[in-house]
């Protein structure tokens, strides 16, 4: 199968998936072996593919120069959720298969980041697309890059990508996620600040609004005194500090 990305630029699926756990840090999933911003950099200008740029933040797929591999991405959440009625639009079918990725050619391009998320029940899997009209028409394809990080494929075009379980993937900046089993605690505060961050909700939060603000106030605290799973709660916190400090105060 060939998949088709932004600019018309092609890739085929492999039998070669990518070994390396994502990390999800509640606003973007990466997986990649470099653990700091440095390293980052220099994975940069040792691949090639889709990158950020100056004001400009697509989604980032990193390709081996050498054998065209994928070796590498970071994706994006967006910011506008999904209704709950528009996200049970989302098909099951087909099943996620494994596949990795070799670019047909070594060169750069622009992937844009999908624009809403679909929220599964208890959020065990989330779903960014392109737009809400993909759900018009059934997915072709579910090919997992990844452990539990699969690119949606329509017309054999990239329409999005999903991330099952996330609270076992949550983790702070380029760290590796712990291995161990999330605290049922975690689960909760994982959809608390999801519904913080994105639309509407977050609109509240940004007018003041007491419930909201009393709710992002509860969040934070539940998090400080969480005595167990301790990383996870840690990204938690981070995923929400900048709120706390801007709308408590």
């Amino acid at each position: 199968m060939k998949l088709a990305f932004d600019d018309n630029w092609l890739a085929t699926v492999t039998a070669d998936p990518l070994n390396i756990v994502p990390g999800f840090t509640g606003k973007a999933v990466h997986v990649a072996c470099y653990a700091n911003a440095v390293e980052r950099e220099r994975f940069l200008a040792d691949t090639f593919g889709s990158q950020e740029l100056l004001w400009d933040t697509p989604d980032v797929l990193r390709f081996n120069p050498a054998s065209q591999q994928l070796v590498g991405l970071e994706f994006h959440l967006p910011e506008e959720s999904a209704s709950a009625e528009e996200s049970a639009r989302l098909p099951d079918q087909p099943a996620r298969r494994p596949g990795g990725l070799r670019a047909d050619e070594a060169k750069d391009f622009r992937h844009r980041s999908t624009t809403v998320l679909c929220r599964a029940p208890g959020d065990a899997v989330l779903t960014c697309l392109r737009d809400l009209d993909v759900l018009a028409a059934p997915f072709e394809a579910r090919v997992e890059i990844a452990p539990d990080l699969a690119l949606v494929v329509q017309h054999s075009n990239v329409v999005g990508w999903s991330l099952t379980n996330p609270v076992q993937h949550l983790t702070t900046g380029f760290a590796e996620p712990d291995p161990g089993p999330p605290a049922p605690s975690t689960h909760r505060l994982l959809t608390e600040c999801l519904d913080l961050i994105t639309q509407p909700v977050i609109f509240e939060v940004e007018d003041r609004e007491p419930a909201a603000v009393a709710r992002l106030r509860a969040v934070d605290d539940a998090l400080r005194n969480q005595r167990y799973d301790r990383h996870r709660a840690d990204a938690l916190l981070a995923l929400v500090a900048t709120m706390v400090e801007d709308y408590t105060s």
